[in-house]
């Protein structure tokens, strides 16, 4: 691969968003993430059933399908946000999506062996939403809003 070629495609893959996430850390992160979702959504299309386990009983009885169903769209949704995430597309919203789709886990199967590590996971998507949120968008959040000359 030539140099030009190879510059290109870093430029492109570090730089996406006018330079506002050229950290390194902020694409490793947002790749792990995307990987991770992709992986947990493949694990759980190949066996519904045995992830449904995890979930706590109160809240398969709130289900307005079978079980088998609600996990199918799970995958489906892991996938999606692994995705976008991995092709850096709508990417402060898919996290955000992501992290919320972590705390209702988190809620619904409770802290156990397997779900501590999705504390993780939460955390990661939402460091991915905060630091890819769009400044008009980040700018509206008070607490937040940057401060020039460090004046309140």
């Amino acid at each position: 691969m030539t140099n030009k070629v190879y510059n290109t495609l870093m430029r492109y893959f570090f730089m996406r968003f006018n330079n506002q996430h050229s950290a390194v850390g902020f694409h490793i992160l947002r790749i792990g993430l995307a990987i991770t979702f992709l992986w947990i959504g493949i694990l759980i299309l190949k066996q519904p059933e045995a992830w449904g386990g995890y979930l706590k009983p109160w809240a398969a009885k709130l289900l307005p399908i079978p079980l088998s169903q609600a996990m199918l769209g799970t995958a489906i949704l892991d996938i999606s946000v692994g995705f976008l995430l991995l092709i850096n597309s709508f990417t402060w919203l898919v996290a955000l999506i992501g992290a919320l789709h972590l705390g209702v886990i988190l809620v619904t199967s409770g802290i156990t062996d397997i779900t501590v590590r999705d504390i993780a996971i939460l955390a990661a998507a939402v460091t991915v939403t905060i630091e890819s949120l769009p400044e008009s968008l980040f700018n509206r959040i008070p607490l937040w809003k940057k401060r020039g000359n460090g004046n309140k």
